[in-house]
């Protein structure tokens, strides 16, 4: 088939989509899909009178598809890039894929024609287009523009050859390998939502909820090849951002506060396992690692399909279309994680967490709970104003009147609605340093078995964490973990590393 040719069919698959079809908005199509169209009127009285306004429109295009294919590639490989575009949207077949085990026959055959739709469309020679587009402004003039375009194409031609074959890049091959037809693939790419999920759910472990509408462009400037083209995202202009670089601390780098580590796991294993589990409300002083375990435990337990949404306590008004979007995707386990929660006063944000936790007309989803961490027991900054007066207490005991008592109750009432409160307390002295020493074993900064209490090394270690305690943030794990990542950074090690008192 010429490139004339070509150029007529890509964007009539292009234009084709159904249950794909949010891929023709996604950056990459959209610029080629333009591009194409611009080609596709080769006919008309402007490239027959050679206007020149309409040649360098379609070198604008051109390089427009180039930045976008540069933003969102992966591999250097636009038949990679589209495959994993693909595997990413978010369309009525992949969430029925990922809920049910046999789709629907009608989805099950629209799904099929869109595959083999985008199949043809990931063969497309981006490097003979490129050539046929040098040749058009070579013709007409434009001969250092054309140049420019011939060294891009076969900057190309030559990536595409050279694939490093990834992770990334031996999945998509062996889902659809090249010069196939990608709709045979469905049934593996079924299999593949099934077990994985749909979208950027199927991908991702960790998320952000971000309240901004322009998110579309930030995720594309900022290179996010993996970020779906799909519409479940686009509630109410609120976005799921995946969090690219997540926290991979893991249950085997915390130590100590065993108890309390135990208690969120069994509750979190009780929520895989589709039983009741209770929301949970990590307290405790600060730096203990009641963050830490909440993500830690999500980096276990990431291969059972749990995973995490962080949200802000600015966006707890919107916590109710988050749930909704998550009770869609009920083979998926979510915690909505709201870090360092507490509230100036008993606000709207108070009062709507207050109402998803218990007590509402809407219920918690069964595939959600929401995991909270504060440094404060009653999450409500309390007021000597908030308290009855002397007086006020005195008459509510002989009368039982506990009206007295209301604004205090109100803002207890929010902590009782989490099942569970789980307690870290700051580390005693030999506790903390325990902790200090566990991490030195483990970034490698004191050998591993320690060495006996008397040994030179170790002494001078416990003597200046302490001394690091005491200049800094009083004991606490990330104190300890401070003060591990200092002596990691010097050259010197435990004993010879230059301190802030020295």
């Amino acid at each position: 088939m010429n490139i004339t040719n070509r150029i007529f069919t890509t964007l009539g698959d292009i234009m084709g989509l159904s249950l794909f079809s949010a891929l023709k908005e996604h950056p990459l199509l959209s610029a080629l899909r333009e591009l194409l169209d611009d080609l596709s009127e080769e006919k008309d009285e402007d490239f027959m009178y050679g206007l020149p306004d309409t040649y360098l429109e379609i070198a604008e295009d051109w390089a427009g598809f180039i930045n976008a294919f540069v933003q969102t590639q992966r591999d250097y490989s636009f038949y990679i890039t589209l495959g994993y575009l693909t595997i990413g949207d978010d369309n009525p077949y992949t969430c029925a894929a990922e809920n049910q085990e046999n789709p629907p026959p009608v989805l099950y055959a629209l799904a099929k024609t869109d595959l083999s739709r985008l199949g043809r469309i990931a063969s497309f020679e981006i490097h003979s287009l490129g050539f046929h587009i040098a040749e058009i402004l070579r013709k007409n003039g434009l001969d250092h523009i054309a140049a420019n375009i011939e060294e891009e194409s076969r900057i190309l031609w030559a990536a595409e050859g050279k694939k490093s074959h990834c992770e990334h890049s031996r999945f998509i091959l062996k889902l659809f390998p090249e010069n196939s037809n990608w709709g045979a693939s469905l049934p593996a790419l079924t299999e593949h939502l099934r077990v994985k999920g749909a979208g950027a759910l199927g991908q991702h472990d960790f998320f952000t909820w971000v309240a901004d509408p322009f998110i579309p462009d930030f995720s594309y400037r900022h290179g996010m090849a993996d970020f779906p083209a799909g519409s479940f995202l686009r509630p109410l202009s609120l976005f799921l951002l995946p969090v690219r670089n997540p926290d991979p601390i893991t249950i085997a780098d915390l130590f100590s506060y065993e108890d309390q580590r135990s208690v969120v796991i069994s509750n979190t294993l009780r929520f895989l396992e589709g039983k009741h589990a209770n929301n949970l409300l990590l307290y405790g002083d600060r730096g203990t690692g009641k963050s830490a375990t909440i993500k830690a435990v999500c980096n276990e337990y990431a291969d059972r399909g749990l995973k995490l949404i962080e949200i802000n306590k600015s966006e707890l008004s919107e916590l109710s279309d988050i749930l909704e979007i998550l009770a869609g995707r009920r083979s998926r386990r979510f915690i909505v994680f709201i870090d360092d929660l507490s509230f100036e006063s008993a606000d709207d944000s108070f009062m709507n967490l207050k109402t998803l936790l218990e007590g509402g007309v809407e219920s918690r989803p069964p595939n959600v709970v929401i995991y909270a961490t504060s440094n404060r027991r009653h999450l409500v900054k309390e007021r000597l104003s908030d308290r009855p007066t002397s007086a006020q207490a005195a008459e509510s005991v002989s009368t039982g009147d506990v009206r007295a008592f209301d604004t205090m109750q109100e803002q207890f009432s929010l902590a009782d609605r989490f099942g569970i409160t789980v307690v870290f307390t700051a580390p005693g002295q030999e506790e903390y340093l325990r902790i200090a020493e566990h991490i030195a074993c483990r970034q490698g900064v004191l050998p591993a078995p320690l060495p006996p209490i008397e040994d030179a090394g170790r002494t001078r270690f416990r003597e200046n964490a302490l001394r690091w305690e005491k200049w800094f943030n009083g004991r606490s794990p990330r104190t300890a973990a401070q003060y591990v990542d200092w002596l990691a950074g010097e050259k010197g090690g435990t004993s010879a590393g230059r301190f802030p008192w020295d």
